[in-house]
């Protein structure tokens, strides 16, 4: 081919001599769909180093993979700039999945102990192939290992069973073979985590086939959560065939084999995991919509029946043997979520309570906007739903962003949800969606009664949240007397607590030197409970027999949880080494 030499002129402008390569052929890639590829082979040099340190000491033969993988980013980079076809570049990104994927594979072989999902996970499984009962039965020995964290309650103990629905534990039990530990959980979670990227990457149209590798292998997030057993992860992969072009289930009245696949998939994902629940009515009432609108009223509803019935089926066949074996425990182990009361944690508002102010005498209104915040969004998918139809994917999260527990896994592990929507489940899919509008929201005045009855739906959540945040700590305590092993090391405390509250209160106290929670300290001496508009003095002990003083500079806040009513009060406590303390 040979070169083309042009010569641009511009009034004004110095001539310019431009060259081109020839012509471009006609199947020549998009500029996004390189950048695309690119940007899903730089996602993979993140944390790939430190898998290949840890390598490199003990594990040479994972080392030199990893080595190898790194020449495949670097010459995939290459190509995915300079490919002329589109065919070529569609390969380059079955290679940039290949590469992801092995990586993948390599930081598990590395790191497969799990944590506290995994190991709890593998002990069920455990149980289950002893012929033994999984829910409602304490593991502590579990807890007791590196890495395996602990999930405080606000009545002062610590949930040690097993939480999650069974699907996960009937996929590790052929897996008890790789060993002690977390690893059956991992390998199910990592395993299914790789499949549903190679589902979704399948899936997908072919020039945006490298977001689903970004999205689900790259830059090490949600792997990072698959290697340490999370079952959310096994609901997510078994989501991904759900979602994509999801409003298209239905269509004609009809489900066919792929409907019926994907009705059981939601079933079966709704018994990997709790969060399956929270996007399940969002679906549900986005395909009725886009079906009533498409075959009218009864026949939309016989399709939402159809897939209710086959996913509840689904599920049915996956609890079976635990509904009859232990129905009271199994009912109570896939509740406990919504039921355990554990303490506040996460990244959304209850950081308001937890480090801003000194608490709350009002916690369990977090939980009711969270509830009311939900329920107001299902309403407005419905009311709006050829606008919001696209997100009806991420709309279920923003609940938990008032949650007492709003950690930032609930809505990380589902954004490859995002991406099957946006790209499968556009606009103009509900462009003909039908939307509820009684009398009163229709006419001229529509768009300020449209608003009016949005702002109606959220302002109970509002005043909800309102209410939790502005709370004030119930207990006012101060440290009296400090005693101790070393100049460095407290082995006791004594508190002044008053409670101001007109409730009597059983207060359950940790020192926290961070953003997480630690262990509770014990009673040594004083009254467990502290009657309304009272004052005690009480001694404390901690977990261990003793806390190591931090440096100065550390923040250490002394906190009391109650459990009826939850509540939680803080102070800040100086502890001075080889000194006294005021607080």
């Amino acid at each position: 081919m040979h070169l083309a030499e042009t010569q641009q002129v511009t009034p004004g402008r110095r001539t310019q001599s431009v060259v081109f390569a020839g012509p471009v052929p006609s199947d020549a890639p998009a500029q996004w769909h390189r950048v695309l590829t690119l940007l899903a082979d730089v996602s993979l040099f993140i944390g790939t180093r430190a898998v290949w340190t840890q390598a490199a000491t003990h594990r040479p033969v994972l080392a030199a993979v990893i080595s190898v993988c790194y020449v495949s980013i670097l010459v995939t980079g290459v190509l995915a700039l300079t490919v002329r076809r589109t065919g070529s570049l569609a390969r380059l990104d079955l290679v940039v999945l290949v590469t992801a994927v092995t990586l993948v594979l390599c930081a598990w072989a590395l790191d497969h102990g799990g944590g506290d999902e995994a190991v709890l996970t593998t002990q069920a499984a455990r149980e289950l192939a002893a012929g033994h009962t999984v829910y409602g039965r304490p593991w502590p020995w579990l807890f007791t290992g590196h890495g395996v964290a602990l999930t405080p309650t606000t009545s002062g103990g610590y949930d040690l069973t097993y939480g999650y629905p069974p699907l996960a534990p009937l996929l590790a039990v052929p897996l008890l073979w790789l060993g002690h530990g977390g690893a059956p959980a991992t390998a199910v979670s990592t395993g299914a985590l790789i499949a549903g990227a190679a589902v979704l990457w399948r899936m997908l149209p072919v020039p945006w086939r490298s977001a689903a590798t970004i999205a689900c292998l790259g830059f090490s997030f949600l792997p990072t959560y698959a290697r340490l057993g999370y079952p959310a992860i096994l609901a997510l992969a078994l989501l991904v065939p759900v979602v994509v072009r999801w409003p298209r289930i239905g269509r004609g009245g009809r489900l066919g084999a792929a409907g019926v696949a994907r009705a059981a998939c939601l079933g079966a994902a709704c018994a990997a995991q709790q969060l399956p629940w929270f996007v399940v009515p969002f679906l549900l009432a986005g395909i009725y919509a886009v079906r009533r609108g498409e075959l009218g009223g009864r026949a939309a509803g016989l399709v939402v029946a159809r897939v209710v019935g086959i996913a509840a089926t689904a599920w049915l066949l996956i609890n079976t043997y635990f509904i009859v074996s232990e129905p009271g425990p199994w009912l109570d182990g896939v509740a406990l979520p919504l039921t355990q009361g554990a303490v506040l944690h996460g990244q959304g508002l209850v950081d308001v309570s937890l480090y801003f102010t000194d608490g709350s005498d009002r916690l369990d209104w977090y939980g009711h906007a969270s509830v009311l915040f939900a329920a107001a969004l299902l309403a407005l998918f419905v009311l709006f739903v050829r606008r919001l139809g696209p997100a009806a994917t991420v709309l279920p999260w923003c609940a938990f962003y008032l949650a007492t527990r709003s950690q930032d896994g609930y809505y990380l592990m589902m954004t490859p949800l995002w991406l099957a929507a946006a790209v499968t489940a556009p606009l103009p899919e509900f462009a003909t969606a039908w939307q509820p509008r009684p009398r009163a929201l229709t006419g001229p005045r529509r768009r300020p009664a449209l608003a009016a009855a949005t702002a109606l739906l959220l302002t109970p959540a509002v005043v909800s949240a309102a209410l939790a945040v502005s709370g004030s700590p119930p207990l006012r305590m101060r440290v009296t007397s400090v005693r101790r092993a070393s100049a460095t090391v407290v082995s006791a405390l004594t508190l002044r607590v008053t409670n101001a509250a007109g409730d009597a209160l059983t207060p359950h106290f940790t020192l926290t030197t961070g953003q997480g929670m630690n262990k509770y300290w014990s009673l040594a001496r004083g009254p467990a409970t502290i009657p309304a508009h009272t004052t005690a003095s009480l001694e404390l002990r901690p977990p261990s027999g003793m806390f190591a003083i931090p440096k100065p500079t550390v923040r250490i806040r002394l906190r009391a949880f109650t459990a009826a009513p939850q509540t939680l009060s803080s102070q800040d406590v100086r502890l001075r080494r080889g000194g006294g303390a005021a607080g």
